[in-house]
């Protein structure tokens, strides 16, 4: 099949049409998924896996899901703070060897105007096995596609499609997945729990039920000790935070 600046003609075709049935499948998905879901049936504070709610799109888990610590984290790829933040986040995880675990879901912000799209893209990809590595490509590149056009949007994420499976992915499928009925209802569970636990803004992580409020002062509190901060917002202080909170929970 003829190429063109490494994508398929098809693929290009197939991506453009997607650009156009993002907001037109997500809304509907969105609105109709959250009535019909019973949020009672789950715990927020837990893994959640595959089921017909969520498109049978489990939650996305950096680290051992199995760690004695899970935070739980509500981001919009098109947010300044959680592209700042994710860096630390993944160090952290990787520091910790098997401690804690980062279960990221999620929480769009009406306001900002690639967030569906960018979300949409990395679920496709995930549907692939590479959700990490897509989504750490687009927190790192966010200045690049954040005010993209659509049809400037749809070249950058395929271009890193691309890049981030070293051209082994199947970028039609990664197109047709990104307007796909699975994907709008993952984005749209997600969001509905995080409108269920009250999420005001992103990043918001959440360690035993409680708010790290990263970005001032703010307590929690976790095996009986409690944890204060002036501000996190820096990614030294935000890793000292997520630090203690492992040491208190496990003890050590």
């Amino acid at each position: 099949m003829k190429k063109l600046k490494g994508f398929s003609v098809a693929g290009v075709i197939i991506g453009v049409l997607a650009v156009a049935l993002i907001g037109v499948a997500a809304y509907a998905v969105i609105d109709g998924n959250n009535r019909a879901t019973n949020f009672d049936n789950y715990d927020f504070y837990s893994v959640i896996g595959p089921d017909a709610s969520n498109g049978n799109i489990g939650d996305h888990v950096k680290g051992n899901a199995d760690a004695p610590v899970l935070i739980f984290e509500y981001a919009d790829y098109q947010c300044p703070g959680c592209a700042s933040i994710n860096p630390r986040v993944n160090k952290v995880v990787e520091q910790l060897d098997g401690k804690l675990a980062v279960v990221y879901r999620n929480y769009l912000l009406s306001y900002h105007q690639n967030g569906t799209a960018a979300a949409s893209a990395a679920e496709a990809a995930g549907l692939q096995g590479y959700w990490k590595e897509y989504a750490d490509k687009l927190f790192a590149e966010q200045s690049e596609w954040e005010y993209a056009s659509a049809s400037d949007r749809t070249a950058l994420f395929d271009k890193y499609f691309e890049e981030v499976t070293n051209g082994e992915g199947d970028v039609e499928k990664f197109n047709q997945d990104i307007a796909s009925e699975a994907v709008a209802k993952k984005i749209s569970f997600d969001g509905g729990i995080g409108k269920r636990i009250d999420v005001q803004g992103t990043p918001a992580f959440y360690v035993d039920g409680q708010l790290i409020n990263w970005g001032s002062a703010g307590s929690v509190t976790v095996n009986g000790k409690t944890i204060s901060w002036e501000s996190a917002r820096s990614g030294d202080n935000f890793a000292k935070l997520l630090k203690d909170i492992v040491a208190a929970k496990t003890g050590e």
